[in-house]
């Protein structure tokens, strides 16, 4: 199969026919919404999207989860009807768009049926949970413009990184040899770990198997569904959920899309006897080909915060919480500029949200659409390769694979 090319995706991804646009709600219709998945993250996407209802147009149709506790909860926030089954929310001929909101290993399967289905989708990071099923949804995505996908890295819907690749392509720093950016916390008597429902009865008010879903078949474990984040059939742990929000804005702002080779460190280093499988620290370095490295720092035992900022030969640029500053370095200050660029937008759900509105009411430019959830996905995925193998992971461009050296 021949390499797919960001020229090839981007294209792709902003097709939008005369016949497709008249196939969407025009901009004076209410945009019905499905939502699959109803834990924390979702919550916090249906409380966001019940403040939209009026000044978005937007209404919350189903709701659906495998546990009966949450998705009651869910109907009640937004006045959705209960759904069981997230095929039947698809089933639905009213519902314009669904919230993917599950853990990983449920990404790939729900997004294809949802494409399958004509729905546009908003689905959380990672796109999934494999490199391979990412390159399936973004070909998918590719061949059926008419569909819509926001992939949820909310950091996307801030333009510091766009505005920063603009001054990168005009040379502002000179040539780029790194970009660094962290996602740490503090955690103390275990990491990364849920409480535990007691009204959780599996059997009875919560489908078990139905979380499996695609992973391997195992007997109930309350850890495992609760602080699912821990356990590698579900979730990627550090990269796929903390790294990906990190390596996205590095991608986006370097005009990036897959790395050479890539190579991690880590380990449990102060949680040593915890059940989580995933590292409590993590450390990758992604070397693209254009020439510089992307390093990506985490651990879950401190917190201290790593200076996110691109490193040029004439000048460094560094994130702030209000945009970034370009400061050139001392043998270039006359020929070097300093900028200050105050951002507009946010990472925020209302306007991730209300970006999908618009490209499927106006055709506006997806912030993160299934070319960048690919590219964020390969990076982190070849990262936890590296990191559990414990090899040296090279980039195949012509089958569009990871391979160990």
């Amino acid at each position: 199969m021949s390499e797919l090319t960001r020229r090839d995706f981007v294209a792709a991804a902003t097709v939008a026919t005369a016949r497709a646009y008249a196939q969407v709600p025009g901009a004076g219709e209410r945009m019905r919404i499905g939502v699959i998945g109803c834990g924390a993250q979702a919550t916090a996407h249906m409380r966001t999207l019940v403040k939209m209802r009026d000044t978005d147009n937007v209404d919350v149709l189903n709701v659906c989860d495998i546990y009966s506790k949450r998705v009651e909860a869910a109907a009640q926030l937004t006045g959705g009807k209960v759904v069981k089954d997230y095929r039947r929310v698809l089933d639905n001929k009213d519902i314009d768009y669904v919230l993917i909101a599950t853990p990983e290993h449920w990404h790939y399967r729900m997004t294809m049926d949802a494409i399958s289905a004509g729905k546009h989708i908003y689905c959380e990071k990672p796109m999934t949970h494999s490199i391979e099923d990412a390159r399936r949804v973004a070909e998918r995505v590719m061949n059926t413009p008419r569909i819509k996908m926001q992939v949820g890295v909310q950091g996307m819907s801030d333009d510091s990184y766009e505005t920063a690749n603009r001054y990168i392509k005009e040379g502002a720093l000179g040539t780029v040899v790194l970009a660094q950016i962290d996602y740490s916390r503090n955690y103390t008597g275990d990491f990364w770990v849920n409480p535990i429902d007691a009204d959780a009865r599996p059997g009875e008010n919560l489908d078990w198997n139905a979380f499996l879903g695609p992973a391997p078949k195992r007997p109930f474990d309350a850890d495992r569904f609760f602080s699912w984040r821990r356990y590698w059939d579900y979730s990627g742990g550090i990269a796929s959920d903390l790294f990906v929000h990190r390596v996205t804005r590095m991608i986006k702002s370097l005009g990036l899309t897959f790395p050479d080779c890539v190579v991690a460190t880590g380990g449990k280093f102060e949680f040593r006897d915890s059940k989580a499988e995933i590292p409590d620290t993590l450390n990758i370095l992604l070397n693209y080909p254009q020439g510089l490295t992307v390093q990506l720092i985490s651990s879950m035992a401190n917190d201290t915060a790593v200076q996110h900022e691109i490193r040029g030969h004439q000048a460094t640029l560094r994130f702030t919480p209000t945009g970034f500053e370009i400061v050139p370095q001392g043998p270039y200050a006359k020929e070097a500029k300093p900028v200050t660029h105050r951002k507009t937008g946010a990472e925020a759900l209302d306007l991730h949200h209300r970006n999908l509105l618009n490209a499927i009411r106006k055709s506006e430019p997806l912030c993160c659409d299934a070319n960048l959830g690919y590219y964020g996905v390969v990076a982190t995925v070849m990262g936890n390769q590296s990191y559990r193998k414990r090899k040296y992971m090279r980039w195949d461009a012509s089958k569009q694979r990871a391979v160990a050296v």
